[in-house]
């Protein structure tokens, strides 16, 4: 037997109505439903988190607060994973032919998350991994929570007080509320409505800008999971350490509270500085920015995506100067004035992932 103790973020992901769904529906079609909809869930939980367990209708992961350079990438992949989770659930449910209760009440099924920071051991007995721990207890309790009677909501995302800290995030529109629990105390607990949050992020714009119309397309290889690379490219604090000494990237605005849409950073040079405004935020895939210095205005689009070799990631730099020019001179300028700043940041940002200990 062997143990160490953590320090890291404790996840549970709990398909919500499942227990009245299974009272009341055929077995063999509801333990199919059932496997899908995990399978789903532990796919996408798998790209940043370690899987503890599987717990019937539930999957309780980790992951080292190590690993997680920038922890809104969490709260980012509980969205994913829900937007996975309903994606699946409605076209499996629009695709099937069959009758029974089962199938049928498939959309009765939602998705709930708890989100816990804190201490745990991870126990090793005869090749079996097991987390414990007082705070391994904690989110597990969570589960028998007031949240769907104070608030009717069906999904939603709950976060202890100690996770949101961790997280460092002034999140607009949380709903507050303290649970209590038999040797473990008071426990704040800050919320919001997974459903609402996925009508917002399904009703946002999407803005790419195609290979064929940029001035500049780079493409370069790291060797490290997409999940790292991506919170390595927007973390500001880590974007700074790409540069050169008199220059670091600063958080103007978040809307919300959160990276999206319309949050803007703002990168600090010797020769000025460039307001960098986000316009569309996809994570672990791309986001497209606008940034602009004086009179000078360009479009960038990075992009992430599993390299052919396993645990690769593809980055690729898409950048549109936005000028009165014919093509052939803002081609010509982007590869004179951009080029060789994004070759300087590719190599330094390989050399700081080599050395971090995170590994994504």
């Amino acid at each position: 037997m062997s143990s160490e103790t953590e320090h890291g973020y404790l996840v549970l992901a709990d398909i919500s109505g499942y227990t009245s769904f299974l009272a009341k529906v055929e077995l063999d079609h509801a333990h199919e439903i059932l496997t899908d909809l995990l399978e789903v869930i532990v796919r996408q939980f798998k790209t940043m988190l370690t899987i503890s367990k599987l717990e019937g209708d539930a999957v309780f992961a980790n992951v080292n607060e190590a690993r997680l350079p920038r922890p809104e990438a969490l709260l980012e992949l509980v969205e994913n994973t829900y937007i996975e989770f309903c994606r699946r659930r409605d076209s499996s449910q629009r695709r099937t032919t069959c009758q029974c209760r089962a199938c049928q009440s498939m959309p009765s099924l939602e998705l709930k998350f708890l989100v816990h920071h804190g201490d745990y051991i991870v126990q090793h007995i005869s090749g079996i991994r097991e987390l414990v721990g007082s705070d391994v207890n904690l989110i597990h309790r969570l589960t028998k929570n007031h949240i769907c009677e104070t608030t009717g909501w069906k999904s939603y995302l709950l976060c202890t007080q100690a996770a949101l800290k961790c997280i460092d995030l002034q999140m607009e529109g949380l709903h507050q509320q303290a649970e209590s629990y038999e040797h473990l105390g008071e426990v704040t607990t800050f919320s919001f409505d997974m459903q609402a949050r996925y009508k917002e992020l399904m009703e946002t714009r999407h803005m790419i800008l195609p290979s064929e119309d940029a001035d500049m397309n780079l493409t370069y290889e790291f060797d490290k999971p997409v999940s790292y690379v991506w919170q390595f490219i927007t973390d500001p604090k880590i974007l700074t350490q790409t540069m050169r000494e008199d220059g670091y990237w600063s958080v103007i605005k978040r809307p919300g509270g959160r990276y999206g849409p319309g949050a803007q950073n703002h990168c600090s040079h010797g020769r000025g500085v460039m307001a960098y405004t986000y316009l569309d935020w996809r994570p672990f895939q791309y986001f497209t920015a606008e940034a602009v210095e004086g009179k000078m205005k360009h479009l960038e689009m990075f992009m992430v995506e599993p390299a052919e070799n396993e645990g690769r990631t593809k980055f690729t730099v898409r950048l549109k100067l936005v000028a009165p020019f014919p093509r052939w001179i803002r081609r010509i300028l982007a590869s004179y004035l951009a080029k060789p700043q994004f070759l300087e940041f590719f190599e330094k940002s390989k050399i700081l992932m080599e050395s971090s200990d995170g590994k994504g």
